[in-house]
């Protein structure tokens, strides 16, 4: 059953790690990897990449991504949603913070960051604008 937007937008709000699928070229499927999100209801999901990685590239190449996010407890909940870029900016070290306390203990928090911080280098914080949503909840099947 298709759950309802602010069902959907609750969901995606949520800590979940995402898939993330971009157009890679002619004669190939999407690049589709794991990535940590950041979204708040009515808003526009963010996530943060490295400059010039593949994903930043393929992402100014193609315009348009998708988002995929799923549990399987208590019940087989997903959310998917696409969209084109809406912005792509020089990424700040109040979102690398913000994001890495989204996903991990707080213990973790310092120790990734000062990681993040000496080995990622310099990102780009990359806004999505959903234009097209699916979702699911499959539970009492």
């Amino acid at each position: 059953m298709p759950l309802s937007r602010e069902d959907r937008e609750a969901f995606l709000a949520e800590p979940h790690v995402a898939a993330l699928s971009i157009a890679s070229g002619p004669n190939r499927g999407p690049l589709t990897v794991p990535i940590w999100y950041q979204y708040t209801p009515g808003g526009q999901p963010w996530f943060l990449t490295g400059v010039g990685s593949r994903k930043h590239r393929l992402i100014e190449a193609a315009g348009h991504l998708s988002l995929m996010v799923e549990r399987v407890e208590p019940t087989v909940r997903y959310v998917s949603v696409d969209g084109a870029v809406a912005r792509i900016e020089e990424g700040t070290d109040e979102q690398l913070v913000e994001m890495t306390r989204r996903y991990l203990p707080p213990e973790a928090v310092e120790p990734y960051l000062e990681m993040a911080r000496r080995e990622h280098g310099p990102s780009v914080a990359v806004h999505l604008r959903p234009q097209h949503w699916f979702s699911a909840d499959m539970g009492g099947f």
